[in-house]
């Protein structure tokens, strides 16, 4: 660290360089947010981040530096009480050396400060198997978050989706790392071209409410590094993740946000993440030093250990060294050169520049994206003079709860969305709230097409105790048994599901229709609308496996594996998560992973395995344009010590054909795609032997096959 002499040469010789240049040089060089780079040389933009960090670092008190390791209020806006309108948290800075401060949004479906454009939820976009559509939506987030006057969103969530009854399931993109990994770099990097700074969170083995905030994930270090870390890894070293937000949870007997094998280690040793890593909320800690020592840089949403008086005792007491403290701020400092933020004025609060008319639209054509055909039985797209709409969801606003649940601007529901679109062709639309189930039965018999809309309820903070629809919401009465006395009053009868995860759908063989909307955000009903009545393709394709029966879950082998037993809960499950566990243990799914239907048909052929890539030919065999989404699997050889699920996702696309058109497309490989975590030597390795390579249309829709050796 440069000492304080060197630091006022160093501003001496550059207000030398200053007046050398000349005064117009000179004036246009200082005018920036921090300050006269004359008097604060870290306020010189064209010094690199980490130059600056070293420079103010210097100069800063051993207080200062503890107050830029917590936040500063506890709602958010403590100062004026709660307010719906309150930010997620605030980092004040220090005015005295034009250190600005940090304003946090929360911005996984939208910001969640006051109103805001309410987006699909992550598993939605999840569904969408659409790089472009993560793009799209992290672009939305970033600009609101902006435009609303911070500099921080809490998102993406990159948490895989190991059980089913996760009560923030619908916070994912997912069951599968390889899609959770790709989809969020290309959302982290598209909010961070907005001019804000995304946080990829949470770091790691978050995969339960249960008592998350004390739970220990014993997890094989196998099983961590393919199934857990590479979303993560993905979002540092693809994306340049600002910030990574360290878990609530133990990970193999650490608090997540003092764990050095997973912060100093593989974070920051393996990946050399430059970021800083921050605390989830009001995150448990077993004191002061360990976090400092591993690699905690700030502590949210205030100091509980993090403040002055801990941080100057653990030093004087010699149980913290000074230069742990300098690195977490220096982490901080450098992150926030490296984004800007000291060289621009703070963002101010003025969401009247947000063009809302286009965040709808955008919106409601996420919505489209991820909305999911599971069973059509003819009876889609509708054509009907007469519709009845039934269900207590029908004309609800549904949503995921908790921290990242977003007050929606103008959200249309289900029965809306339908009734404006019928009254363009004249169809008449009735509906019934299905409390009580014979007469929803009768208005059914009486219409053309029964549309019956369900919603689970998942949240923050609670896990669904089974996967029935039965069990989501005990407001909306027994759903599974409304929809099959629908069913059984009209064959042509679709069921529209919203929620949050997969559920078990015991009445699936008598529905002739059945849409996965999940949380399909607040212009969700024209999206389902538009999908029903087939002016969208439902784009798409489940990221979740959806079981018959609740023992064909994954993590469902005794409570060791789920919800814990004495304050751990064991992954013995290894990589086998999602639809690996089904296939693994030959289970028939009810609908598998990377299932989806089109309103027209397509082909797969002409496969062929490059060095660096697989390429098909997708060619639209129906009569309508529709969406296709090839999907490429591997089923890598195994060994004794490292056995291998039969397939595993490696690569997909997305694309939209004409009838009759024909596409390439091309899905890269590379090494890491056909290689194992071998824990014995800690490192990536081949296991000798033939991979098999499948595309198709789903996990168990596989269309063409080949070897690569």
């Amino acid at each position: 660290m440069p000492s304080r002499p060197a630091v006022a040469a160093t501003a001496l010789a550059l207000s030398a360089a200053f007046l050398a240049a000349g005064p117009g040089r000179a004036a246009a060089r200082t005018a920036t947010a921090c300050g006269d780079p004359a008097v604060r040389p870290w306020c010189l933009a064209a010094l690199p981040p980490d130059r600056r960090a070293d420079l103010l670092l210097a100069a800063l008190t051993a207080d200062e530096k503890a107050d830029l390791m917590a936040g500063d209020e506890l709602l958010g806006q403590v100062t004026s009480g709660w307010d719906a309108n309150a930010r997620a948290g605030t980092l004040n800075g220090v005015p005295r050396l034009g250190v600005p401060g940090l304003r946090f949004s929360g911005g996984d479906a939208g910001v969640r400060q006051g109103r805001a454009t309410a987006l699909p939820a992550p598993i939605a976009l999840g569904a969408s198997f659409d790089p472009a559509a993560a793009r799209r939506h992290g672009a939305l987030v970033g600009d609101e978050t902006r435009r609303k006057g911070s500099e921080v969103t809490l998102g993406p969530a990159l948490d895989v989706v190991r059980n089913p009854r996760f009560g923030r399931a619908f916070e994912q993109y997912g069951e599968d790392p390889a899609l959770t990994a790709r989809l969020g770099a290309e959302w982290i990097r598209a909010a961070q071209a907005q001019g804000v700074l995304a946080s990829a969170k949470h770091f790691t083995a978050y995969n339960q409410e249960h008592e998350r905030y004390t739970i220990d994930a014993v997890v094989g270090g196998r099983a961590l590094r393919e199934i857990y870390l590479p979303p993560f890894e993905a979002a540092v070293r693809d994306a340049g993740v600002a910030t990574v937000m360290c878990a609530y949870n133990k990970v193999n007997g650490a608090w997540a946000c003092e764990s050095a094998p997973l912060l100093a280690r593989i974070l920051r040793g393996e990946w050399r993440f430059p970021g800083f890593v921050v605390s989830d909320w009001m995150t448990r800690l077993s004191g002061v030093a360990p976090p400092a020592r591993a690699g905690l840089d700030l502590e949210m949403p205030a100091g509980a250990r993090y403040n002055p008086w801990f941080l100057n005792a653990e030093i004087a007491a010699g149980r913290l060294d000074r230069a742990a403290v300098d690195a977490r701020v220096r982490a901080i400092l450098r992150t926030m050169f490296a984004f800007g933020v000291f060289d621009r004025p703070p963002y101010p609060n003025a969401p009247a520049g947000i063009d809302v008319p286009a965040h709808l639209r955008t919106a409601r054509e996420l919505a489209e994206e991820g909305i999911t055909l599971l069973k059509n039985d003819g009876v889609l797209p509708l054509r009907a003079a007469s519709i009845a709409v039934i269900g207590p969801a029908a004309d609800a606003y549904i949503s995921g709860g908790g921290s990242s649940q977003v007050q929606p601007r103008s959200p249309v529901t289900p029965l809306r969305g339908i009734r404006e679109r019928a009254a363009r062709e004249g169809v008449r639309v009735h509906h019934d709230d299905g409390s009580d189930r014979a007469r929803a039965a009768a208005l059914a018999r009486r219409s053309d097409v029964a549309v019956v809309v369900a919603a689970d309820a998942r949240t923050e903070f609670a896990d669904q105790w089974c996967l029935s629809l039965a069990c989501g919401d005990a407001l909306r009465g027994d759903q599974d048994g409304l929809v099959a006395a629908v069913a059984a009053a009209n064959p042509r009868t679709v069921a529209v599901l919203e929620n949050g995860g997969p559920v078990l759908l015991p009445w699936a063989g008598a529905a002739a229709g059945i849409v996965q909307a999940w949380y399909p955000g607040e212009q969700g009903g024209h999206a389902i609308a538009r999908v029903l009545f087939g002016d969208a393709d439902p784009g798409g394709r489940s990221p979740v496996t959806f079981p018959v029966a609740e023992r064909d879950a994954p993590a469902s082998g005794g409570e060791e594996q789920y919800p814990g037993r004495d304050g751990r809960v064991h992954y013995s499950e290894g990589v086998l998560v999602g639809y690996r566990h089904y296939d693994a243990n030959r289970i028939a799914p009810r609908f598998p992973f990377g299932h989806g239907l089109s309103y027209t048909t397509f082909s797969y052929g002409d496969l062929a395995v490059r060095r660096d890539r697989v390429e098909v030919t997708v060619t639209n065999t129906g009569d309508r344009r529709g969406t296709a989404v090839p999907q490429l699997y591997l089923g890598l050889p195994g060994t004794a010590a490292a056995p291998q699920p039969p397939r595993q996702l490696r690569g997909f696309a997305k694309v939209r054909l004409d009838p009759g058109e024909s596409r390439r497309v091309a899905m890269p490989l590379d090494e890491r795609a056909l290689s194992y975590w071998d824990e014995r030597t800690g490192a990536w390795r081949r296991a000798p032997g033939c991979a098999s390579v499948m595309v198709g249309a789903s996990s168990r829709d596989i269309a063409a096959t080949a070897r690569l050796c």
